[in-house]
């Protein structure tokens, strides 16, 4: 293995293209690229990888980079491609698609502000429209966690208990476009990592197959609950992948959730992504203050990992849940489903919402703070938090 200092697009796309070439002795690797700000430099280092087997195909639109690489995967290759933001959105028809078909395409996606108006900067509402799609979803704090994983998705969505595409994520910019200390591992490790794709349900030229054709009703149905019970099994199975990748690697890709100073806590920040890294000091700050406060980092979205969630609270009253994305009208989309895993189980804890980095807006230990000053006075939730207003400032009415 060799230590670099790279972007994380740059760990991406290294991560795509030696998992790509980790099936050159079986059917090879095919995707579809577009540019994108801020992924144009995943699909660049994609697109000057020299694949032994497999093609790189260039399209006119991000729609068409995953008919591509579905196209790609039905047939038995490897598949992956990369988005951001609008590009995702005109991808979305084929993004359902491909979750239907059970084709576990992976896809990394740099998350950027929805628009109009224009944004570039980070917030996750482009992947999180996306939320109800049989794809699973992991949210990456640092360069390494997004090429770890990145590897990790390929053997989780083409184990034949899953077969599920998987959507890898990051903020724009701060991680995308940052550059830190990367650890990329040798292709021989990925070789060893990576079994060779054996797709069950692929195509096979001399055998005549319609796909995705009309179905009766009860057929659909059938269809939904196979891929219910196959979300259900991920999270037993990302164990088995990460203890396969420990051993092969020598490295922990992380837990679907990540604790920090949580056994005593009484308030816990739940939070995603590079506002975690901000919690994190927040945190070790004020516990060395002798304040019970404490901090989970949900890495894994699809599945929402309901169960481990409420393990890692038991001690808590209050919850602070950091949304870099917004529902209109809803609030927070990981404080919906933080207060859905609680019903029915506990009670007395108050889960209150924090709009913090929408539309790019730094998240700063100042901020932080904030959410915790205002945690603290609480004795019953409201509405959410609008973090990054300042008092007195005009919206439109």
């Amino acid at each position: 293995m060799a230590v670099q200092v790279v972007t994380g697009n740059h760990a991406a796309g290294y991560a795509l293209s030696v998992a790509g070439e980790a099936n050159r002795k079986a059917r090879g690797v095919a995707c579809g690229i577009y540019p994108i700000t801020p992924q144009t430099e995943i699909v660049e280092y994609v697109a000057g990888f020299p694949f032994s087997k497999g093609r790189v195909v260039p399209v006119e639109s991000e729609h068409s980079a995953m008919a591509v690489s579905m196209g790609a995967s039905i047939s038995g290759a490897r598949a992956f491609t990369a988005s951001s933001s609008n590009g995702l959105a005109y991808m979305a028809e084929n993004i359902m698609v491909a979750g239907y078909y059970r084709l576990p395409i992976v896809m990394v996606a740099v998350n950027r502000t929805l628009g109009p108006p224009w944004n570039i900067w980070a917030d996750q509402g482009d992947t999180l429209m996306l939320r109800d799609f049989a794809w699973l979803q992991f949210y990456c704090e640092d360069n390494q966690e997004v090429l770890d994983t990145t590897l990790l998705a390929f053997r989780l969505a083409e184990n034949r208990r899953i077969l599920l595409p998987a959507l890898i994520c990051m903020d724009a910019f701060i991680v995308s476009h940052t550059q830190t200390e990367t650890v990329l591992p040798e292709q021989n490790e990925v070789d060893a990592f990576l079994p060779e794709l054996d797709l069950p349900h692929r195509l096979h030229y001399n055998e005549a197959r319609t796909l995705g054709g009309l179905a009766w009703p009860h057929e659909g149905l059938s269809m939904r609950l196979e891929i219910d019970e196959a979300m259900k099994r991920v999270p037993d199975v990302y164990q088995e992948c990460r203890e396969s990748f420990l051993e092969v690697f020598g490295r922990d890709p992380g837990d679907v959730i990540q604790m920090f100073a949580t056994d005593d806590a009484e308030m816990v920040v739940i939070a995603t992504g590079t506002v975690a890294t901000t919690a994190r000091e927040v945190v070790r700050r004020r516990r060395k203050a002798g304040e019970k406060i404490g901090l989970v980092k949900l890495k894994m979205f699809r599945p929402f990992p309901a169960a481990a969630l409420r393990d890692a609270c038991q001690s808590a009253t209050h919850l602070a849940v950091l949304d870099r994305n917004y529902a209109a009208g809803s609030g927070g989309i990981f404080w919906q489903e933080t207060r859905a895993a609680f019903q029915g189980y506990r009670d007395d804890v108050l889960i209150q919402n924090y709009l913090a980095g929408l539309c790019g807006g730094d998240v700063t230990p100042a901020v932080i703070d904030e959410v915790l000053a205002d945690l603290g006075s609480r004795s019953e939730a409201g509405e959410p938090v609008w973090m990054g207003i300042e008092a007195g400032e005009e919206t439109l009415q």
